[in-house]
């Protein structure tokens, strides 16, 4: 089943729902279809386009900005799938301050990495090694959390862009 974007009416993006779903909202006069995807909803008597993207037709308030999960899959995609001590594929997640040593598990100590510089690196600090971070670990900002839901669909750049998710 295709997904479609739902926008604010400040065209903010909102979040992602099942393109069911957003021509249900469309039909019901909650939101207006903006790009129609390449899908078709058939009835007994009409055919309905699947909308890519719709946008709500009143303005709803987010009260808190949204905060992307910590998980392995986040964490791969904030680095590109790519081991931040030596560049190859990653494989693992590595504590930078192990937690062993009273390391947090959050944004800012965890980083992708291959099973190599993982088993190397133990429960030792960085001083106590000779691996160098290839960049800070941060937490995603702003729409990061669509980048997590896979592939961008085109009609979709404009609203949230077309980069990885990146701190």
């Amino acid at each position: 089943m295709s997904r479609a974007l739902v926008l604010n009416v400040s065209y903010e993006a909102l979040g992602v729902v099942s393109s069911r779903r957003a021509l249900g909202l469309v039909l019901s006069g909650k939101a207006s279809s903006v790009h129609d995807g390449k899908d078709v909803f058939h009835s007994q008597h009409a055919k309905f386009s699947a909308p890519s993207v719709v946008r709500l037709n009143y303005f709803v308030r987010v009260p808190y900005p949204t905060r992307v999960a910590l998980n392995k899959r986040s964490v791969f995609a904030r680095d590109n799938y790519t081991c931040q001590y030596c560049g190859d594929p990653a494989e693992n997640i590595d504590h930078v301050i192990p937690r062993s040593r009273g390391g947090q598990h959050c944004w800012e100590n965890v980083v992708a990495s291959c099973k190599t510089c993982n088993s190397k690196k133990e429960d030792r600090l960085l001083s106590e090694t000779n691996f160098v971070l290839r960049k800070l670990p941060m937490a995603p900002k702003g729409r990061a959390w669509i980048h997590l839901l896979g592939a961008v669909n085109e009609e979709w750049v404009p609203y949230v862009g077309s980069s990885p998710i990146s701190a």
